[in-house]
């Protein structure tokens, strides 16, 4: 059989769905990808509007931090920071032992920090001198 390859910039084109079904096939064939349990944790305002936000993920004894997003009126006042501890306490009840999470050095590796993540690994090479960080963090034990 003769393979030919292409290049295909721009949007994801429908070659791009054929990849993923065909990769997801072959994880969940090979690991228990059904015991991945979503976890999304927000921060309502008085009349229940949600103004933040820390979704993410668990399997096994890890959690991944997925999104972490606060309105703008609302940043700066410890929302973001609780919202990361409340997902974290979430999780380590549930047996997670680990944290991890990626971020950009324009989003909020400092409030990171803060809480106590290190950083892994970095990766360099974004336009602007943007610098993309894989932080971690181990959960204190659940009581």
């Amino acid at each position: 059989m003769a393979v030919r390859y292409e290049a295909l910039d721009g949007r994801p084109p429908q070659e791009a769905g054929i990849v993923d079904d065909g990769l997801d096939a072959f994880n969940h064939d090979n690991a228990p990808l059904d015991d991945v349990a979503h976890v999304t944790c927000v921060a309502r305002a008085d009349g229940g509007d949600v103004i933040g936000g820390a979704v993410g993920r668990t399997w096994g004894t890890c959690a991944e931090l997925l999104q972490l997003w606060v309105a703008p009126v609302h940043r700066r006042k410890g929302i973001g920071a609780s919202l990361v501890r409340m997902f974290e306490a979430h999780v380590a009840a549930q047996g997670c032992t680990t944290c991890y999470l990626t971020t950009f050095s324009f989003q909020a590796p400092r409030l990171y920090r803060a809480l106590g993540y290190h950083v892994a690994w970095e990766v360099r090479g974004f336009p602007q001198g943007i610098v993309k960080y894989e932080m971690v963090r181990p959960l204190p034990k659940s009581p």
